[in-house]
C-alpha cells in the first residue's frame, strides 16, 4: 500500500480542550493577484493527539489521515517545538 500521497502541513496549537482533538492553524503567504504583495491566508484543522501532548502554541506537524469524526481527518504526528 503507497502511504506517500498524505499531505503534511507544519501549524500552531491554538486550542486543546477537546479529548484527544487539538486545533492547529496553519498559515500561508500568497501573492496578490493584483497588487503583488504577500497577504497571509490561514486555515484551521481539527487533529487528533492521541496521548494528548500538544499544548496551546506548540508548533506540531500534522498528516492527512482516514475520518476520525464528522471533522477530523488529521493526525499529529509530532511536536516541532514546545511553546516558549
Amino acid at each position: 500500500m503507497d502511504r506517500n500521497l498524505r499531505k503534511e502541513r507544519v501549524g500552531i496549537v491554538t486550542s486543546d480542550k477537546m479529548d484527544k482533538s487539538v486545533v492547529v492553524i496553519v498559515e500561508r503567504r500568497v501573492m496578490h493577484p493584483k497588487y503583488g504583495k504577500f497577504v497571509k491566508r490561514s486555515s484551521k484543522f481539527m487533529a487528533h493527539d492521541e496521548k494528548e501532548e500538544a499544548n496551546i502554541g506548540d508548533t506540531v506537524r500534522i498528516m492527512e489521515t482516514r475520518p476520525i469524526s464528522k471533522s477530523k481527518c488529521w493526525r499529529v504526528v509530532e511536536i516541532v517545538e514546545r511553546a516558549k
